[in-house]
């Protein structure tokens, strides 16, 4: 009975160091799939750059971590994404700062009107130590912040006149986004903010009931609302980047070479979406001026009289950022 006993203890005991010795082989070989929520459609920049970043990292992990990519808003729209990230139900996004403001007040300095000269300060500040500051920032909310996707810069358009001054603007019903913020730049400078749905604007230009709105280049030519509000100016009234994002529960189950390994690729897809917009804007300026629209540029000394005029929104939405908004403004 005896020798029974001891005959099954060992072979229970070999048979666990077996299963042991499976497993760590097996948790070794393992891959882990992780899910990327992109809401734009399968060709637009930024999709095509996440499908480079999930590609780097499989390349870079030796299959290790592979990323699926779910385009055209499958997982939410932007908003209900990023709290699915911060509960780990989805591992990486790209969002508009405008959502993610709402979780972290500090990105809203990065939307006010006119706090830029142009393309080349807003990098010079994305790229340098404040951006890595207000990538940092949103871990509060359960999220780490990986690089900066471009999405140009917004301009006023409309279907009654060109606009050369801030006087053109004056009186003109302008859809803008369900934003205070929006809403507050559009009646500095003399127009009437008028909220509506994104779908809706084509209608509404084409019946009257709004007489322009605005975006950038590529929304502009997609939506075909060049081909009932013909006039476009350059006013570059806001640039607000976007930001690609990793679940900071996603993240602590990383070790830290493949943190690393994440951190690199995400700021190489950011270069390649950056080139994708650009290619994009050319495309989509071309076809909306080979469609009738008129493009229009600001007189000399106009841009400062909207940045002047933007003065009570930066005391009511900069309040309490007013160093920050100054160094951001001196680079």
């Amino acid at each position: 009975m005896k020798k029974t006993l001891i005959a099954v203890t060992c072979a229970v005991a070999a048979l666990a160091v077996g299963m042991t010795g499976c497993t760590k082989k097996n948790a070794k070989e393992s891959k882990m799939v992780l899910r990327y929520a992109e809401n734009q459609p399968q060709d637009y920049p930024t999709t095509q750059a996440a499908y480079k970043f999930a590609e780097m990292v499989e390349q870079k992990t030796n299959g290790r971590i592979h990323i699926d990519v779910y385009y055209g808003a499958q997982l939410g729209d932007e908003k209900s994404v990023i709290e699915q990230l911060q509960f780990g139900a989805i591992d990486f996004t790209r969002v508009s700062i405008s959502p993610l403001s709402e979780f972290d007040k500090s990105l809203n300095v990065l939307q006010l009107p006119y706090l830029y000269k142009d393309a080349a300060q807003m990098w010079r500040v994305l790229d340098g130590e404040l951006g890595e500051k207000f990538l940092s920032n949103v871990s509060s909310s359960n999220l780490i912040g990986l690089s900066w996707f471009d999405a140009g810069a917004r301009n006023f358009y409309n279907s009654k006149r060109p606009v050369t001054k801030l006087a053109d603007l004056k009186g003109l019903k302008i859809r803008v986004q369900e934003s205070q913020l929006m809403m507050g730049m559009v009646a500095a400078v003399g127009a009437n903010a008028t909220p509506m749905a994104y779908g809706e604007v084509y209608s509404a230009l084409q019946t009257g009931v709004i007489d322009g709105a605005e975006n950038n280049w590529p929304s502009y030519e997609s939506t075909s609302h060049y081909e009932v509000s013909k006039y476009y100016v350059l006013d570059e009234h806001t640039r607000v980047p976007e930001m690609q994002m990793i679940s900071k529960k996603t993240w602590e189950k990383l070790s830290p070479e493949d943190q690393k390994i994440i951190k690199e690729c995400a700021k190489e897809s950011a270069k390649i979406e950056r080139e994708l917009w650009a290619a994009k804007e050319k495309a989509s300026e071309e076809k909306v001026k080979a469609g009738g629209a008129v493009i229009t540029e600001l007189e000399p000394g106009e841009k400062e009289k909207f940045q002047a005029a933007m003065a009570p929104l930066y005391a009511q939405f900069g309040a309490g950022y007013e160093d920050l908004i100054k160094q951001i403004q001196n680079k």
